[in-house]
């Protein structure tokens, strides 16, 4: 891909519950790296950008996702509401350029409601500091200085002129879609009216203004108590109070696919892995049935990990989580359904070990998760260039469901998983031409 121009490549539309790019299905089997921005910053750190770029398209990785955001911190983006720092920004144009000349996509994501980064409770601050009454984090999502301030940055973004390329970002393909926010959650209202009516606010500007990108809420997937969707499979009973709904936040006009996190070691309070397989095997089954069945839009699964420093782990465990994902995205890729694919959490070269969480991974290093990835690539694009798969809107009608199960099927088992060893082995060059 490297030296082609703009024009080479369309957008990632949806039409049904599918994803589609040039006529074809398209899966985004791919990863995160949220610090692409911010260690693009600086030049003695640049090349790891380059390095994970590259070695994630080496495993046949269509989409990263990173954010597009850090507020007043470290090497911040935005130093102060509307004040930005032109450095990180050209840093941001360079990993997007670097993502299109590797083939990679970027899903960015604008906003966190951790305070990692800045996000939710940097914009509180900011709202305080201009002589706002803002008492709680969660005032970002009602008050109208911080919703100004939110959206002076979704503008900025959108309308930013790459300086390596001059293509704003709203016209840019190489950017996969918009995320209007990392893990949005709502405690004080567990109704979820605040944080939907958020949601269909930040939905409209954004489409105001770029209605050429794909568009999510960026939510965890966590069911409301009285969700219509299969809330059994919340890990927990507090999942069902913190103001968000997986049905609910992704029925708003605007927001094109449903997306997922999953993680058991943090949520379910155990050290039981086989546990953890189980529900993980049951919570990717619940939101694929439940894209198809109620919200009838694609899903994608944009975090998940087990990590290494929990108690139990062993790789074979790890591999067999993986696989879990990997293979229902897979089934229902067969079968047409909503499954749009799945991000893992998260890859890092080498240099950045000490950037680990416990869930990281070098996808040059060999493992066993970097052949299930590679994978995962090769009979996706497989599905996706076959004859057949081709699809017009009455298609997806026909087509747009699969499998339905009863809700009180607890099955663990999951498709078998089709072997690419000779393919792997070759460096995947017949099917990443």
């Amino acid at each position: 891909m490297a030296g082609s121009g703009i024009a080479a490549w369309n957008f990632v539309t949806r039409v049904g519950s599918q994803l589609v790019l040039d006529g074809h299905p398209f899966y985004a089997n791919g990863w995160n790296s949220y610090w692409l921005m911010v260690t693009a910053s600086e030049g003695s750190t640049r090349s790891s950008v380059d390095t994970i770029l590259r070695d994630g398209a080496s495993l046949g990785l269509t989409v990263c996702r990173t954010w597009a955001f850090n507020d007043d911190t470290y090497q911040a983006l935005q130093m102060s509401p509307g004040r930005y720092d032109e450095k990180v920004f050209q840093a941001l144009d360079y990993v997007i350029h670097q993502a299109r000349c590797n083939g990679v996509r970027l899903l960015l994501s604008f906003v966190n409601n951790w305070k990692d980064y800045g996000g939710k409770p940097k914009y509180v601050e900011w709202a305080r500091a201009a002589g706002e009454n803002t008492t709680s984090d969660d005032a970002f999502f009602r008050n109208s200085k911080c919703r100004q301030f939110y959206r002076d940055h979704v503008k900025a973004v959108l309308t930013r002129v790459n300086t390596i390329n001059q293509v704003e970002y709203r016209n840019d393909p190489t950017i996969f879609g918009w995320e209007l926010m990392n893990e949005p959650q709502c405690p004080s209202d567990s109704s979820g009216h605040a944080l939907k009516a958020w949601i269909e606010e930040m939905a409209a500007y954004v489409k105001s203004l770029d209605n050429n990108h794909l568009l999510t809420v960026g939510s965890e997937g966590f069911y409301a108590s009285n969700s219509e969707g299969w809330s059994s499979a919340n890990p927990n009973s507090y999942a069902g109070t913190i103001g968000t709904d997986f049905i609910r936040d992704h029925r708003v006009t605007g927001i094109d696919f449903a997306t997922v996190h999953a993680y058991p070691d943090s949520w379910l309070g155990t050290d039981n892995v086989d546990e953890k397989l189980e529900f993980f095997n049951r919570w990717v089954r619940a939101h694929i049935e439940d894209a198809e069945r109620v919200l009838r839009m694609p899903v994608l699964f944009t975090e998940f990990g087990l990590s290494d420093k929990k108690s139990g782990f062993c790789e074979e465990k790890r591999d067999a989580f993986y696989s879990i994902v990997y293979d229902q995205v897979y089934q229902s890729a067969q079968n047409q359904g909503a499954a749009a694919g799945a991000l893992q959490w998260q890859l890092l070269p080498p240099a950045m070990c000490d950037w680990n969480d416990g869930y990281g991974c070098d996808p040059g290093c060999g493992s066993g998760i970097c052949n299930l990835m590679a994978n995962q690539s090769a009979r996706l694009k497989f599905i996706s260039s076959t004859p057949g798969h081709c699809h017009n809107e009455s298609d997806m009608d026909l087509h747009g469901m699969f499998g339905r199960r009863n809700h009180g099927d607890n099955s663990t088992s999951s498709p078998h998983r089709h072997s690419i060893s000779n393919v792997i082995k070759s460096g995947l060059r017949h099917i990443f031409k």
